[in-house]
């Protein structure tokens, strides 16, 4: 049986406070949580169902963290969602470290970005299309809610994020590099020439778009031609249908 000071402290992870103080977070689920330990992030334990461990018994005693058992009440009990009936499991936050683009590179910015799916989407379709870091406004969603890293389905062990003011650090590293934001009005992205030395992709706030500071460093406003009658798109699909062209553009 689980103690009370285990269940008190997987709970406080659940918020963003106490997130930030224990730098830690939960993951859940048993391909998120294999993900996990297959990756170069710290795992303090896991929580798991027998049946979890007897089906993944030779990936668990490959690790260090402590394995302990519980029932599918008490793993319900402190997960987020009700599907999980195989295991938790809580890792140590990586720091917040300063990512430099590399030549040819291109990386995502995110301005204000609120909703934790999105935010869990992006990072699923960055890793899918190969983009290995996001640069977050401070107002961003965080990387460790519990809904962005369920949404990522294991792609936030292999993209990296970096959160800082945008207007500075692209003020001071994104000179002579082409800035595509986008917008609801620009130039068609069918028709948009990506820079074969790489660059930044901004994408905005799910209600009001990229922020004037952000805007103003924008060298190249790009929008997906709308065909229908939609307001706007989801800032998830929007993503994933630019960098889409992107890499159909052969970069």
């Amino acid at each position: 049986m689980l103690s009370k000071n285990r269940i008190k402290y997987i709970n406080s992870l659940k918020i963003k406070k106490y997130r930030q103080l224990s730098q830690a977070f939960i993951v859940e689920g048993a391909k998120s949580v294999i993900e996990l330990l297959g990756s170069d992030f710290e795992t303090e334990f896991v929580l798991a169902t027998i049946d979890f461990q007897q089906k993944y018994s030779s990936i668990l005693t490959r690790h260090i963290p402590k394995v302990e058992t519980v029932s599918l009440e008490e793993l319900q009990g402190l997960g987020s969602f009700q599907t999980n009936d195989s295991c938790i499991a809580v890792a140590r936050a990586k720091k917040n470290e300063f990512i430099s683009k590399r030549p040819g590179e291109y990386v995502i910015v995110l301005d204000d970005v609120r909703d934790p799916g999105n935010l869990g989407t992006i990072i699923r379709v960055a890793d899918w299309y190969g983009i290995k870091n996001i640069i977050c406004s401070p107002d961003t969603t965080d990387w460790y809610n519990p809904k962005v890293i369920a949404a990522s389905k294991g792609s936030f062990t292999r993209v990296n994020a970096f959160y800082t003011p945008l207007d500075s650090y692209l003020s001071e590293n994104a000179r002579g590099e082409m800035v595509a934001g986008a917008f609801l009005g620009g130039e068609s992205l069918y028709d948009f020439q990506f820079a074969k030395t790489g660059g930044y992709i901004v994408m905005g706030n799910e209600s009001n778009g990229i922020g004037p500071l952000v805007e103003g460093l924008v060298t190249n406003r790009i929008t997906i031609p709308r065909y229908g009658e939609a307001e706007s798109l989801n800032v998830g699909i929007a993503t994933a249908v630019i960098l889409d062209n992107l890499r159909r553009s052969g970069i």
